[in-house]
């Protein structure tokens, strides 16, 4: 019996599945980019990748992340391991590590990202800024165990990784800068359901409630553990921008700015934590 060529896989893959996804799938299930791909889709397939690919298109039309599938993610034009373990990196998350890179200049700054899963926000500052002192937390062993292997591969092992709730991690040091992408969806928010997350690690996307738990504990707490003129930058939701600036003006940060992502939507705000 023939083999079935790309083209037909992908044509019955359409039916289940985004037509990009059973692309990105084919062509990691033959070991060839996509590009190669869609250039030779007359190409007769394989019997064991088009059962490789078959299984993978059926598993992503569960709803499991394309990321997850292929064990990889981009971020900061990095290639990050990623498995259920943490959350599959976002491209509005690469805003957070730009706030950084703007707000602290100083040469060799010592910065805290908490609640790590992957590392990329860690790992990103550690690839830019090669002589600051980066710390990844995480509450979560398994996360760290990713983030620590991706430390090794794409940072030189620059990173330091901690094992804590929050704060709980940095014991009694101070940064210039505490940087979280913290979980911050609404308990009842239907994007909980949808495409994707359902297989994401839950703790990493809501802390139940309305959303805002960890972000408050995190303004509430920065300021024990940064240094006089530093900086915290959050993540949050579109809507929750106004709380976020709320409870950090109350707090005692200045300078408190919300940056809009690519969509528009309010993503990052940052405080300055005064001389005192």
């Amino acid at each position: 019996m023939p083999d079935t060529d790309s083209r037909q896989l992908l044509r019955q893959a359409a039916t289940a599945i985004a037509p990009r996804d059973a692309e990105i799938l084919l062509a990691h299930a033959w070991q060839r980019s996509r590009a190669l791909l869609l250039a030779s889709l007359d190409d007769a397939v394989p019997a064991e990748v088009a059962a490789r690919f078959t299984a993978a298109c059926a598993r992503r039309a569960s709803g499991e992340p394309v990321a997850y599938l292929l064990g990889r993610r981009e971020f900061w034009s990095l290639d990050f391991e990623v498995n259920p373990a943490v959350l599959v990196p976002r491209p509005e998350t690469e805003l957070l590590v730009e706030r950084v890179l703007d707000r602290v200049t100083m040469p060799a700054a010592a910065v805290a990202d908490l609640g790590t899963g992957s590392g990329a926000i860690a790992i990103a500052l550690a690839h830019e800024r090669p002589a600051w002192q980066v710390t990844g937390t995480d509450v979560s062993a398994d996360a760290l165990l990713v983030a620590r292997r991706n430390g090794a591969r794409l940072a030189a092992d620059r990173v330091t990784w901690r094992a804590g709730d929050w704060f709980a991690a940095l014991g009694s040091d101070r940064f210039d800068a505490l940087v979280s992408n913290p979980p911050y969806i609404a308990a009842d928010d239907a994007a909980l359901v949808g495409d994707g997350l359902p297989h994401e690690p839950r703790d990493a996307l809501t802390p139940g409630g309305d959303g805002l738990g960890a972000l408050l504990r995190l303004i509430e707490d920065a300021p024990h553990h940064l240094r006089p003129g530093g900086w915290l930058l959050l993540e949050h939701g579109a809507s929750q921008g106004a709380a976020v600036r709320a409870a950090l003006v109350a707090r005692g940060f200045t300078h408190v700015t919300s940056h809009r992502d690519l969509a528009g939507h309010e993503r990052v705000t940052e405080g300055f934590w005064p001389q005192r």
